[in-house]
């Protein structure tokens, strides 16, 4: 019989929804149950994408033995990090704490008023390398609960104080922000560097994009050339390894999660929105950066392949692809090159095609003839090898790999996590937004015009957003968090300044007032992840650090002080309020920034912004003509980073930023007006003259 999770809508936990361990979602009812019944509770989150989160589940979830002794001892309860950001982060905290790692599966053992005492990760069904089984767990923890329940509640008060502490941010201004603390975190990236594969650190190898877009920032600000003291090789070398990889899938464009070795060859074949969204937006600086066409090739795959696989007909973006299908890690990217040379039987057309993607008969992946496709040597070199240009072989290979994605569509897909998460939805937003304003893409622009169609009708309610849907629901659920406030806003202004419609300004701001009114820790400074009316739990979360996906606080930083240069630091409330916020805890945060750039990388991008004190440019003129288009070309396409960037008529400028509000128009021309810290330069007409203003 299916369990409680039948009724949820996540896809992680109707995924469990026929497990024999009864399952709760997190609720009051299974809260009250443990009480009613003196039980510890078995808390265990993960997500659809976690490979290892289904292997716990075959193992021990699944297992009739388990599941009895799990239903006997605990109150059973499944949550999706995705949809309960808050309760991960208070959980993890406590992991962590207790044990010295995190990650997921999650297994947290709860007293029933929530209270962590135990926990870990993985469990493996028997005992291995020295961890006890998972039964073996299960037993010796509702012990410990029943017979030294004194112990345990000595424990958790100073794992509680532990995991409670927050950094208080006396108020800052301006002055204080030390644009030294970018010269020495760049110096700790350089010595965490991979010289030869590009990336920072070891095996396991994430992509890190926000430290590549920081390197990127502080490379523009201080124009050095050198790879310790600007990074800009750094960056380089590392874009070009990993989309040579097989963390990129090939054929058709994407990211997967990670790479489980040094060389970005092996990925962890789950494909996330986010990582995506911010790779394909650093793609797309580094080619405004270099204009080195390869860069725009991988946006335009990775964007295409969301548009194409990742996008609902409603128009918000899906939240991931699982690692495996049938039951094998990565069996639909993997290839033999007899299934290669079935397919591709033109004369040398497989040989060229198993040569340029690193296809060896005896495979590169867990061995049986099974590869990644990948590009072990650069296509320029191959190309001058069989004397052809770089033009003939791209187009003799992008013949090869239609006919290859034809047939790999007949296999049978990874599932997909198909439900829609606001926060996630911003990042994509932005990536297509900026993108299509920069490369000219009008379908880009249609998608994130829908896209931010969809969310504002669908999932704002009553003025406030919602963190989650899906096409089955009736509506969308679960209050919104911090990140979902803040990283939707910056897709919002990212939207303003590809199609001037003041509404996506005036929405952004009206967000992140929420943000304000709803988020903001006045005692200390910065703001919770979760609004001031969310539901009480042991802690209200309050994340500093960026990990994957920039933290909550960092995104709202970053976005005020966006809106600060939009609308000048008198004229709105939101401006006059957010500037002493942002400075407070950006300052706060500057020495920790230095020390440990990894963990406050997008940190380091808010910081490099406000330092460089961006331009302010308000052009008035008809958004059609071709001097206005001619001007947003030279603001656009090459990289600007530190800017922002208005547009009106002149007459009608009530709902756009104060930026461009009683700036006289010309007849017939189009006037830019360019500003930064607090000073105006004569307003100009032509594209030569904005250039010199730039």
């Amino acid at each position: 019989m299916p369990n409680r999770l039948s009724q949820e809508s996540s896809p992680y936990l109707l995924h469990h929804a026929n497990n024999p361990v009864d399952w709760y979602p997190w609720s009051e009812e299974a809260l009250t149950k443990a009480k009613s019944e003196n039980k510890p509770i078995f808390l265990s989150i993960g997500y659809s994408a976690c490979h290892w989160c289904h292997v716990m589940e075959r193992e021990s979830f699944e297992n009739e033995r388990t599941a009895t002794l799990m239903n006997q001892l605990y109150i059973n309860i499944k949550v999706d990090r995705e949809e309960r950001p808050d309760l991960d982060s208070i959980y993890m905290d406590a992991v962590v704490a207790m044990s010295g790692q995190g990650g997921w599966p999650m297994s947290v053992f709860l007293t029933p008023e929530g209270l962590p005492f135990y926990g870990g990760t993985y469990f493996p069904p028997t005992p291995r390398y020295g961890v006890p089984s998972f039964e073996q767990i299960l037993q010796s923890v509702a012990k410990v609960y029943h017979t030294q329940k004194e112990d345990i509640n000595t424990n958790i008060e100073g794992l509680l104080k532990q995991v409670q502490t927050t950094l208080p941010f006396p108020m800052q201004n301006e002055s204080s922000l030390d644009a030294t603390i970018s010269e020495r975190a760049v110096e700790v990236l350089a010595l965490n560097f991979d010289k030869l594969h590009g990336g920072f650190g070891d095996a396991p190898k994430f992509p890190q994009p926000m430290i590549c877009d920081f390197l990127l920032r502080h490379y523009y600000r201080t124009h050095k050339e050198n790879m310790k003291d600007g990074g800009l090789d750094m960056v380089e070398l590392t874009l070009q390894k990993m989309a040579c990889g097989g963390i990129y899938d090939q054929l058709r464009g994407g990211f997967h999660r990670y790479s489980v070795d040094n060389q970005w060859l092996t990925p962890h074949f789950e494909k996330m929105l986010y990582d995506n969204a911010l790779l394909a937006r650093l793609y797309l600086h580094a080619y405004q950066l270099t204009d080195q066409p390869f860069y725009r090739r991988i946006v335009e795959e990775t964007l295409d392949y969301v548009a194409r696989e990742m996008t609902d007909p409603s128009g918000g973006f899906y939240s991931s692809q699982d690692a495996d299908s049938e039951g094998e890690e990565g069996k639909f990217f993997l290839w033999t090159q007899a299934e290669i040379e079935a397919i591709l039987t033109l004369e040398g057309e497989s040989h060229l095609f198993c040569t340029v993607y690193g296809v060896q008969p005896n495979g590169n992946f867990e061995g049986e003839g099974k590869n990644i496709l990948n590009i072990p040597v650069s296509l320029d070199q191959i190309a001058q090898t069989l004397n052809l240009s770089l033009e003939a072989l791209t187009e003799i290979l992008n013949r090869s790999k239609a006919r290859l994605f034809v047939e790999r569509e007949k296999r049978i897909k990874p599932t997909r996590d198909e439900k829609i998460i606001t926060a996630w939805n911003g990042l994509m937003l932005a990536a297509f937004a900026e993108a299509g304003r920069v490369l000219g893409r009008e379908d880009y622009i249609n998608i994130a015009i829908r896209n931010a169609e969809f969310v504002l009708a669908v999932m704002k309610k009553e003025g406030r957003l919602l963190r989650t849907w899906k096409a089955d629901l009736a509506e969308a659920k679960l209050m919104a968090y911090l990140e979902d406030y803040a990283f939707y806003a910056d897709g919002l202004l990212a939207l303003y300044q590809t199609t001037f419609n003041p509404r996506w300004f005036q929405e952004a701001r009206y967000l992140m007032e929420m943000v304000l009114e709803h988020f903001t820790d006045v005692e200390n400074g910065g703001f919770f992840d979760t609004a001031n009316d969310h539901e009480q739990l042991i802690n209200r979360p309050k994340n500093l650090q960026d990990n994957a996906t920039p933290c909550g606080n960092s995104m709202a930083i970053r976005t005020l002080l966006l809106l600060t240069a939009f609308t000048g630091q008198t004229a709105a409330q939101t401006a006059a309020t957010c500037t002493p916020e942002s400075m407070r805890i950006l300052v706060g945060l500057q020495e920790l920034m230095s020390q440990y750039p990894a963990a406050f990388s997008h940190w380091l991008g808010s910081l490099e912004f406000a330092i460089a004190r961006p331009k302010e440019i308000a052009l008035i003129g008809q958004s059609d003509s071709p001097e206005t288009k001619a001007m947003l070309q030279t603001l656009f396409v090459p990289y600007r980073p530190n800017q922002v960037v208005a547009l009106a008529d002149g007459v009608n400028t009530v709902c756009h930023p104060e930026l461009v509000h009683h700036r006289p128009g010309q007849a017939g021309q189009t006037v830019a007006n360019v500003c930064q810290n607090s000073i105006c330069q004569q307003p100009v007409t032509t594209v030569a003259e904005l250039e010199r203003l730039l």
